[in-house]
């Protein structure tokens, strides 16, 4: 890619993960705009946009409902506008916890036993063991998710989670090591332990400062690491990813890996963690953003 590019950074948006998607935004412009590149700004709040017409390609740094479910991927494909990640179609099933689930049993992905729910008054499903984690389907960043200790606490837990969703998911609770793993142009990144320093890493412990510790490259041996990579790049094949992603995987004691979920649109601000592994393969923030703008790139026709 060479000169300046007319980059239209998409963020904000109409979903409950606005806010963190205009953080997103912000540093990705920032470090766009230090590389030279005309930035424009689009905040599609209400769910439409008007792109400025000397876009060459629009860098989504949109989070959650309409930005990550294939929505405004369609629309940008129906322009003819190259974007950045993941296809329409990918990201549609990525954002659905449901459809990835299926997608990994069908490649072979290791992932969790899980069942799905569509009423609160659905009772406790026997053929899951406590503790149990429910979660919409279609939301990104721990909204709505809920942990299910003991039988009295499944049907407020369902109420709520049945809050964000019409459709939630209900899984049996790994119990082991929480990492995330990078995928950036065909290589699996370093993988990321998260280590929340009280409960579970919940939205609250995603965003506090200091609430969690991040490591990476995390402290498995290499066959366990494989492990691990090897089942993250497994399940961003199996949704048909492309570009970037960041796949949750929690890692048993035995060492053995299970996917959690793809997010097709992983957090972009310096201490996202896919940042954070791009920089320990010696990539900063401003090269990892002019990586996948240059992925787009590749799209224009």
């Amino acid at each position: 890619m060479n000169g300046k590019v007319n980059i239209a950074v998409m963020l904000g948006g109409p979903s409950a993960e606005r806010e963190v998607s205009l953080r997103s935004g912000a540093a990705v412009a920032k470090a766009l705009r230090l590389l030279g590149h005309e930035v424009f700004e689009i905040d599609p709040r209400d769910g439409k946009f008007v792109l400025p017409g000397k876009t060459d390609v629009v860098f989504l740094a949109l989070h959650g409902t309409y930005g990550e479910d294939g929505t405004v991927q369609a629309e940008l494909e129906k322009l003819g506008v190259p974007y950045t990640g993941c296809d329409a179609v990918a990201s549609r099933i990525a954002f659905d916890k449901v459809l990835t689930k299926e997608k990994c049993l069908a490649a072979g992905v290791p992932t969790a036993k899980f069942v799905t729910v569509k009423s609160a008054q659905t009772p406790l499903p026997k053929n899951l063991s406590l503790p149990l984690v429910a979660k919409p389907s279609r939301q990104g960043s721990s909204v709505g998710l809920q942990f299910i200790e003991r039988a009295d606490e499944w049907p407020k837990a369902i109420a709520e989670s049945l809050k964000f969703d019409s459709e939630v998911l209900v899984e049996e609770k790994i119990i082991g090591r929480e990492t995330t793993v990078g995928i950036l142009d065909g290589q699996v990144l370093p993988v990321v332990e998260v280590r929340p320093k009280r409960g579970n890493y919940d939205y609250q412990t995603k965003y506090t400062a200091g609430a969690t510790d991040y490591f990476c490259p995390a402290e498995f041996d290499a066959a366990t690491t494989k492990k691990i990579q090897d089942a993250a790049l497994g399940a961003f094949n199996a949704v048909g990813g492309r570009d970037y992603s960041r796949v949750d995987v929690m890692v048993c004691a035995d060492g053995s890996p299970v996917v959690l979920e793809v997010n097709t649109l992983p957090g972009m601000t310096e201490t996202s963690l896919l940042p954070k592994a791009a920089a320990v393969v010696g990539m900063n923030f401003a090269e990892l953003c002019e990586r996948m703008v240059r992925l787009a790139m590749k799209r224009k026709v």
